[in-house]
C-alpha cells in the first residue's frame, strides 16, 4: 500500500496552500501565490538546479485500466507540477506505472519543467535495451533525464549502455539504485570506481545508515543523491501520525509531519532531492509544501532526532 493510505489523516493544510486545491482537481494550472521561491540543489556533476522534492511512483501508479484511478493520478501529477515540482522517478518493476505517467503526461499542463527519471531493470544488455526504449514510448518522451539501474541487476552490462546513450545524448544522466541495505557493499564499490552522476538511495529520519559511508562518499565524488522511502512506505505516519507536531518546527516552515520527516531528508546537505510516492491530492500537496521556506540547520536537526526518538 502507499505510504498514507492506511487510514491515517495528516495534519490539514491552512492558509493559501489548502486553496490550491481546487485548480489542481480541475487539472487547471494553480494560481494562488506560493511561499517563496522553489528550494532547489544543484546536480554536483553539471550544476543543474532540481527542485527538492520530487515525486516517486511505486505502488502508487500502479492502476492499470481502472479510470477513476488514471483521473486521480492526472490530478496528482498536475498539482505536482502546479507546486514546482520537477523530478518523476518510475520503473519497469512498478507494473503500470510508466504507462500510467505517460498517459497523465499527454493530459496535463505546466510540465515544462519535468525531470524525468526511470530505470532498467533486466538481464542482459540486449534486454535492457529493449527495456529502455519501451519506456521511451511507455512515457512519451525522446530523451530521460536519468536513466538508473535499479538495485545493481546486471550492472556491468546496462552500464556500459548507458555510458554510451550519454555519449550519444540519448539519456542526459546515468546513475544506480538501491531499497536494500543488504546492498550496500556492492553499491561503494562501484561509487567508488564508476563515472555516476546519480545514486538513489534509502534516507529517513530513522534510517539514517546512509550517513556513514554512503553520503560522505557522493558528496566527494559528486554524484547526486536522490532518496526514496523517506515515509518507510508510511510507516513513519503510522509510528508518529498521531503525535503531537512540536511548536518549534514552524522554525523552518514545517506545518505537518509529512513536511517535517521530508525536510529532514533534503536538509543533509549531500542529499539532491527525495521522491515520496502518494495517490492524493491533499497528500500531494502536503509533500509539496516542504519545496517552499527554510530547511533546519544541522542544530534543528539533531532536535527533531531527539524528538521523534522520544515518542
Amino acid at each position: 500500500m502507499a505510504h498514507r493510505d492506511r487510514g491515517l489523516s495528516r495534519r490539514t493544510f491552512l492558509g493559501s496552500v489548502g486553496a490550491l486545491g481546487s485548480a489542481a482537481m480541475l487539472g487547471l494550472p494553480c494560481l494562488a501565490a506560493q511561499p517563496g521561491p522553489v528550494i532547489k540543489k544543484p546536480i554536483p556533476s553539471s550544476g543543474q538546479q532540481l527542485a527538492v522534492i520530487g515525486m516517486g511512483s511505486s505502488r502508487t501508479f500502479d492502476v492499470g485500466n481502472n479510470v477513476e484511478a488514471l483521473d486521480m493520478r492526472c490530478q496528482v501529477l498536475q498539482t505536482f507540477f502546479d507546486m514546482g515540482g520537477e523530478a518523476i522517478d518510475s520503473s519497469p518493476m512498478y507494473g503500470t506505472a510508466e504507462r500510467v505517467i505517460g498517459d497523465c503526461l499527454k493530459r496535463i499542463a505546466n510540465k515544462q519543467n519535468m525531470f524525468s527519471a526511470t530505470k532498467v531493470w533486466t538481464e542482459t544488455r540486449d534486454n535492457g535495451i529493449a527495456q529502455m526504449e519501451n519506456s521511451e514510448r511507455l512515457w512519451g518522451v525522446k530523451q530521460f533525464d536519468l536513466m538508473q539501474i535499479h538495485n545493481l541487476v546486471d550492472w556491468q552490462a546496462h552500464l556500459e549502455t548507458l555510458k554510451e546513450w550519454k555519449r550519444q545524448g540519448r539519456i542526459r544522466y546515468l546513475g544506480i539504485s538501491t531499497s536494500h541495505g543488504r546492498r550496500h557493499p556492492e553499491f561503494l564499490k562501484i561509487m567508488e570506481r564508476e563515472p555516476l552522476d546519480f545514486v538513489q538511495l534509502t534516507y529517513n529520519i530513522l534510517d539514517r545508515e546512509a550517513e556513514k559511508r554512503l553520503l560522505p562518499l557522493a558528496a566527494e565524488r559528486k554524484q547526486a543523491v536522490m532518496v526514496n522511502r523517506a515515509f518507510r512506505r508510511g510507516d513513519l505516519f503510522s509510528q508518529f501520525g498521531d503525535k503531537p507536531l512540536p511548536d518549534w518546527a514552524s522554525k523552518f516552515d514545517c506545518t505537518d509531519w509529512a513536511q517535517f520527516f521530508l525536510k529532514f531528508v533534503v536538509s543533509h546537505p549531500d542529499v539532491t532531492c527525495v521522491i515520496p510516492a502518494t495517490r492524493q491530492v491533499d497528500h500531494m500537496r502536503q509533500n509539496m509544501g516542504a519545496n517552499y521556506g527554510r530547511l533546519p540547520d544541522a542544530a534543528m536537526r539533531k532536535r527533531m532526532i531527539e524528538y521523534v526518538e522520544s515518542l
